[in-house]
């Protein structure tokens, strides 16, 4: 099977344009997953619902383009990579323009819903059609240029968003996709149509596609909504999370026996492309999860606003950006695995600095690990999807590219489920340990409550101004709690990166990058 991969590498001001398109691309798609967290207070307001609806419209982008993702393989020999993927960046600025009209929160869900759908293969693709217009020795730099993209989005996304909504008004955070998308599918078409091998008859496997969608979609919102519904105490989450494992079993043994499956699973048999992919979507949902959790604690028991969190947490794309060209560059010459090895002690090093966070912590003590932070990030994204891709035929790209980001997605939607949920829990048991040394017997809580009393709170006051000195405690406990178990788990993840295959001969980037 020819695809626009196996296509001769560009050259010059088109190759520059190119990448430049489909970094767009990638950046709006992946700024859209974090880019309305920070606004669903301003959503819900508006539209008159509850912040806990509000959250449907991160929800049901997620389990859309959770779907959408692994049928990336299937759409891309049905329809043509290039035709695929401008057409997709078209229909998603399409739905982002609807999601900013929307009237009602159930249409913004639905325009939501159709906005996940039609995301699904523009990172994918993103990532093989920039793979084809570098040539095979430079396949490192053309992913240097896509991992920045996908990193720095993410942090980029709830500053963006709190400043638009604060500034102007929230649909604004939908209608910034509209020039941006446009012009790259102008530019992607303009350079790459001729690239097209044109759409192929394939086969639909219609019963492959239904329990993608039923076992994914329950999966999905099961993660979203497990946190809210108290997990499994909760009916709903015990039966979505049935229908998610049995669907998830029937799919399985559906898609490795069908002729034509919807998703391919056999690529999980290259070890290179099992192991490369675990490891990448571990570190990620780790990684996912701590970026969630940094802002969450410093805007509600460090008295940080939205502003100020998000400067706190924005370096982290300075190392990375100045890093990943170099990495991208020595990727073919130096073992990828050693390379994702500095990325993990990296994380588990800045994790650890954080893990000695207390109440006390001043700004530029936060500061210095997520500026650390850029550095393991450089190295983290490149060298694992070397290893995902070493050995691939240019044919299975698109659906390896498809199915690795579906994993990694899903870990990261894990990330910041398990890692709200944990830091609760955590939080809770703290608070108690805290709250039985506060009475009568301890000198230090005597005296403080005296102290508030002749400052003239009354006694219900004065507690709970205890109470919300011992939460900020409890809270900082749990999420340092969470920092040293995230680091210790970064270097437990460097041995299965050992276990993949060294590369022969060449670079490990190479044997899977455009032939």
């Amino acid at each position: 099977m020819t695809t626009a991969v196996a296509a001769k590498p560009l050259h010059g001001s088109q190759l520059l344009l190119g990448t430049i398109a489909l970094s767009l691309a990638t950046f709006m798609n992946v700024l859209d997953s974090s880019i309305a967290n920070v606004s669903i207070p301003a959503i819900a307001g508006d539209m008159g619902v509850s912040p806990a609806q509000g959250t449907w419209v991160i929800t049901s982008f997620a389990v859309a383009n959770a779907i959408s993702v692994p049928l990336t393989g299937w759409l891309t020999q049905r329809f043509g990579q290039v035709r695929l993927f401008a057409s997709s960046v078209l229909l998603f600025v399409i739905a982002s323009w609807l999601c900013g009209l929307a009237p009602n929160i159930g249409m913004l869900i639905f325009f939501r819903v159709l906005q996940g759908l039609v995301a699904g293969p523009m990172i994918p693709l993103s990532q093989t059609l920039l793979l084809a217009s570098y040539p095979a020795a430079k396949a490192g730099s053309a992913m240097a240029m896509w991992a920045v993209t996908v990193l720095v989005a993410p942090v980029v996304g709830p500053l963006l968003g709190g400043w638009i909504t604060d500034n102007i008004s929230w649909p604004w955070i939908f209608y910034i996709n509209v020039p941006v998308g446009l012009v790259a599918a102008g530019i992607t078409w303009s350079i790459y149509r001729k690239r097209d091998p044109g759409p192929r008859r394939v086969p639909l496997d219609y019963v492959g596609l239904g329990l993608l969608v039923l076992w994914v979609g329950a999966l999905q919102i099961m993660i979203d909504k497990g946190k809210e519904l108290d997990w499994f105490a909760s009916g709903q989450i015990v039966t979505l999370a049935v229908v998610a494992v049995v669907g998830f079993l029937f799919f399985l043994a559906w898609e490795l026996t069908e002729p034509h499956p919807i998703v391919d699973l056999r690529l999980f048999a290259q070890r290179n492309f099992l192991l490369g992919t675990l490891s990448l979507s571990m570190g990620y949902g780790l990684f996912f999860g701590n970026v969630v959790l940094m802002p969450l604690w410093l805007q509600q028991y460090m008295g940080y606003t939205a502003t100020w969190a998000g400067m706190a947490m924005a370096p982290v794309g300075v190392l990375a950006i100045l890093l990943s060209p170099w990495v991208g560059k020595n990727v073919s010459r130096i073992d990828p695995r050693r390379l994702a090895t500095v990325a993990f002690l990296g994380f588990g090093l800045v994790l650890w600095m954080r893990s000695h966070f207390n109440v006390q912590t001043e700004f530029m003590g936060v500061l210095i690990p997520t500026v650390m932070q850029g550095a393991a990030m450089a190295f983290f994204f490149i060298p694992l999807q070397a290893i995902v891709f070493a050995g691939l035929a240019p044919g299975r790209m698109p659906a390896a590219a498809g199915l690795s980001n579906f994993v990694r997605i899903t870990a990261g939607a894990f990330g910041t489920s398990i890692f709200t949920t944990a830091w609760e829990n955590r939080a809770v048991m703290h608070h108690a340990h805290l709250a039985e040394t506060v009475n009568r017997g301890n000198d230090a809580a005597t005296a403080t409550l005296s102290q508030l009393g002749a400052a003239g709170y009354s006694n219900e006051q004065a507690l709970a101004v205890v109470n919300r000195l011992v939460d900020q405690q409890a809270y900082t406990m749990a999420a340092t709690d969470l920092f040293y178990l995230s680091s210790l788990l970064f270097v437990m993840l460097i041995g299965m990166v050992w276990m993949t295959r060294p590369r022969q001969g060449g670079g490990a980037v190479e044997a899977g990058g455009a032939h």
